[in-house]
């Protein structure tokens, strides 16, 4: 099999080789995943149980490692890193959990009329099959394990595509779970062209479900060809944050330069606007343009540095259009933007016209922008302005404004007194509108991995 250099986008050294799959590997893979899939089913919840909290313990001792090569392949600083595979034993362990706990329901089949004691009704839940995961590189070990880990506690077999750019570590996590003795064709990896390998997976008949997190183009491309199978779309976005006019100006602007900064602002649920009240719109700009520039970037493997680079030169060079074009459509660029190499400084765009395409468009870089409204109504209809619903956030202190926002911003999370960017790996997490279908979580995911069947057993009357 070929081997593919996988580079830092930071430097461009080599830091792991990851081997190339092909269509026949996606058909062989497939096979493999059947005859996984049967035999895990048939596996003891407390058996798979077992194996999966090994996996856990395994992702905790090799934690470190994993940082080093998630910040190596993805460019993302180490703290960051460390913090994301810190995250991989609780995610394994939660789902151990919730994947041994498949409750059915009773039915009181009685209350239908014509129905007496002869008929007893119950529901239970059992695996999908064959699950293909297709992930990207902005969180390359926690996108991966809130896919895999509730998939394989319930009982199923997973065909695993990571992003060609972040492979490494990927293989890193699907190691652990081998080495806890996970069968042969229950967890496969497959690495190579999105475009060629996923199509395959996508479509082939064998496959019962698809979790897939990236574009909202892919996500349409996916639901278009897949056939009749379960589908989970976790899609694009341009997160909203309101900050009306009673808000902690302080709090707000510290909660906003971590939320639009944090992994170069390569996070679907990252700040991109912020719709401020005019009345305090100067206050907001003179407390967050200070904490903005003190975001330390460069070097990912540095302890000081914050904000590490974004995943490639293409990307960057991207991102800096981008906010190129959002000047000359009447922006003002109030601090950063400029880039070095694949590394931007964290950005702040001021005076934006929410229909600008900054706004409109998921940018997936580390700038903020921001625009003005008057008063609650304002404010939300801009935050609903765009084709995305994924995350909002809302700083206030009056109760009534936030029951209001909580109520008309179409978002399928809305933070209040905070912004999006935070996530529970225990809450329903997923979006509205073209943000994509389905919840990630792990209850959530456990469910949206299993079908529900519903048992009629049939006596005689007495």
């Amino acid at each position: 099999m070929k081997l593919e250099d996988i580079k830092s986008p930071f430097d461009g050294a080599v830091v792991g080789l990851a081997p190339v799959a092909t269509l026949a590997d996606v058909d062989a893979a497939i096979t493999r995943a059947v005859w996984g899939a049967n035999l895990w089913r048939n596996t003891p919840a407390h058996a798979r149980s077992a194996i999966l909290l090994k996996a856990a313990a395994l992702a905790d001792e090799r934690s470190e490692a994993i940082a080093q090569i998630i910040s190596s392949e993805n460019g993302k600083s180490l703290v960051e890193a460390r913090g994301e595979a810190s995250r991989s034993g609780e995610i394994i362990r939660l789902s151990a959990f919730e994947g041994s706990q498949l409750y059915g329901s009773t039915l009181p089949l009685d209350a239908n009329k014509g129905t007496g004691f002869e008929k007893l009704g119950f529901t239970m839940r059992q695996s999908v099959g064959v699950v293909v995961a297709i992930c990207p590189f902005n969180y390359p070990a926690l996108l991966v394990i809130h896919k895999i880990a509730p998939a394989l506690a319930v009982g199923n077999s997973v065909v695993l595509k990571p992003a060609r750019t972040t492979p490494l570590t990927a293989i890193a996590l699907a190691k652990c779970f081998e080495d806890a003795g996970l069968p042969d064709g229950v967890l496969q990896v497959l690495h190579g062209s999105g475009s060629e390998l996923g199509d395959a997976l996508v479509k082939e008949s064998r496959v019962r479900k698809i979790s897939f997190t990236g574009s909202t183009a892919t996500g349409i491309h996916i639901s278009s060809v897949a056939g009749v199978k379960r589908l989970s779309l976790e899609l694009g976005s341009s997160c909203p944050v309101v900050v009306l006019d009673d808000a902690d100006i302080e709090y707000a602007t510290d909660a906003i330069a971590l939320g639009g900064y944090i992994n170069a602002g390569q996070v679907c649920i990252s700040v991109q606007r912020v719709i401020v009240d005019a009345k305090v719109m100067g206050d907001f700009l003179d407390a967050l343009k200070p904490k903005v520039e003190a975001i330390k970037v460069g070097d990912p493997k540095s302890d000081e540095t914050k904000v590490g680079t974004l995943i490639s030169l293409a990307e960057a060079i991207r991102v800096e259009a981008a906010i190129k074009k959002a000047v000359s459509d009447g922006a003002t660029l109030l601090t950063g933007g400029a880039r070095d190499n694949t590394i931007i400084k964290p950005a702040i765009l001021c005076g934006v016209d929410p229909n600008a395409s900054i706004a409109q468009e998921e940018l997936f870089g580390p700038a903020v922008a921001v625009s003005s409204a008057s008063g609650i109504e304002e404010a939300i209809v801009l935050a609903n302005s765009t084709v995305y619903g994924l995350g909002a956030g809302v700083f206030t202190r009056n109760v009534d404004l936030l029951i209001q926002s909580a109520r008309e911003i179409d978002a399928g999370i809305i933070h209040i007194n905070w912004t999006p960017l935070w996530r529970a790996d225990l809450m329903p997490y997923g979006g509205v509108k073209s943000s994509g279908v389905g919840k990630e979580g792990v209850r959530s995911t456990v469910k949206e991995m299993t079908d529900e069947k519903t048992i009629i057993l049939h006596g005689r009357s007495w």
